[in-house]
């Protein structure tokens, strides 16, 4: 059996890599598993050898102390790896598969997944519908912020690359797609963006970039990129972006200084429950702002893509509704406009194997558009620090040597 070094959440603000068990067929007691997932067995799954796997914005929200996770909790669930071994049940994935995991877990099996909506499968997490690996409430499945990480369904899971070398040339690419690719690119699909929109993506963090590029892969004829942090907007401009600045004033005169009206086809909030914000409140947390802005600036008939997280539970939340989820959102406003909202987490396995091919033929390059670092896995301190204070990178954990990380 060998060793395995992961990357655990010790508390608010700290996260520290240490040694953890190696997986296996079987989920362990452990911190975060459910109860009743304690000791189900996994003749289905697979243990990969991670060959990247990528700090999130949802991981922050946990470090940040602002869920309930606990501490010792393995953290990660943005994977790619090579598969190391397999379990009886797994018939078409092989060992040596170079392969993308979906964070949502599913299992292939229910009537959500079998209707294509994998992010709430029923089966793997006893409590709620959906499941996803290293996240608090998600089931308990470990992290992959680690050397080596267990699977379950895997022959439904996994996506596997069609040509190992071409895959390796282009990782930083592929290893987007575990979630903020597919993601934004949700995002902008249940927005309605198509040829010609003129597009607001609020966020200009790697899944508002994600998003931005997937509304140009999808034919936007204008994305505009909206943020607090200077430098994370003039790597949105990188790439042919508007952006505007939400603390000098309202986004609304700002866009119609750009546009030439107010209002923008569709929007995509990209910034979720710890939102901030516009104008002289800029510096002030308003966990509506975000939504409250995108009814504001989205035209009457549009519609409005929420891939940015929300929570039932926020214990550092200004007060006791946002605590639990309850936020004022000006819902008459909405209404009023006939928008349509769509929320919830993002059907990875919907879109991951069409963006595969956009990046391998070239018709994306979605590692420079969130300006993917690679780092060493005992980096990982160090990377959830400096992505904390708003660096304008996306930092790719390499736990096994595959990167060149210099």
């Amino acid at each position: 059996m060998s060793g395995n070094r992961g990357v655990l959440y010790q508390g608010r603000g700290e996260v520290e890599v240490a040694d953890i068990s190696y997986p296996e067929f079987v989920l362990r007691d452990g911190p975060g598993v459910n109860p009743a997932n304690v000791g189900r067995e996994v003749p289905h799954g697979a243990i990969l050898k991670v060959v990247a796997t990528n700090i999130c914005g949802s991981d922050q929200h946990m470090v940040r102390g602002r869920t309930t996770a606990p501490e010792g909790l393995v953290l990660g669930h943005e994977i790619t790896g090579e598969v190391v071994e397999k379990g009886p049940g797994v018939e078409f994935i092989e060992v040596g598969d170079l392969v993308s995991v979906p964070f949502n877990i599913a299992c292939g099996r229910c009537v959500n997944c079998k209707a294509r909506r994998t992010e709430i499968c029923l089966n793997v997490n006893p409590d709620r519908p959906g499941s996803a690996y290293g996240y608090v409430d998600m089931g308990g499945w470990v992290g992959g912020q680690a050397q080596f990480v267990l699977v379950p369904y895997a022959d439904w899971n996994l996506l596997k690359f069609p040509d190992r070398e071409q895959a390796l040339e282009k990782i930083l690419d592929l290893t987007m797609l575990s979630d903020i690719f597919p993601t934004g690119y949700h995002g902008c699909v249940t927005a309605g963006v198509g040829v010609g929109s003129s597009v607001y993506v609020a966020g200009a963090g790697p899944v508002g970039l994600a998003a931005a590029a997937s509304a140009q892969l999808l034919g936007a004829a204008v994305v505009i990129v909206g943020d607090l942090n200077d430098e994370r907007l003039a790597q949105a401009r990188g790439f042919g972006c508007e952006t505007i600045n939400i603390s000098a004033g309202d986004p609304g005169d700002q866009i119609e200084e750009l546009l030439g009206t107010p209002a923008v086809d569709c929007a995509v909030d990209a910034v979720g429950f710890e939102a901030h914000g516009t104008g002289d409140k800029a510096s002030e947390e308003a966990p509506a702002s975000v939504l409250n802005t995108a009814m504001d600036v989205t035209k009457a008939g549009g519609s409005i893509g929420i891939p940015g997280l929300y929570v039932t539970g926020d214990p550092g939340a200004a007060d006791d509704a946002a605590k639990e989820g309850s936020l004022s959102i000006r819902f008459g406003l909405g209404w009023s406009k006939s928008h349509a909202f769509f929320t919830g987490q993002c059907p990875v396995m919907k879109y991951h194997r069409q963006l595969m091919e956009a990046i391998l033929n070239d018709r994306v390059q979605i590692a420079k558009a969130v300006n993917a670092v690679a780092i060493p896995l005992e980096d990982a301190p160090e990377g959830y620090q400096s992505f904390d204070k708003g660096a304008a990178s996306k930092y790719v954990l390499d736990p096994n040597g595959y990167l060149s990380t210099g």
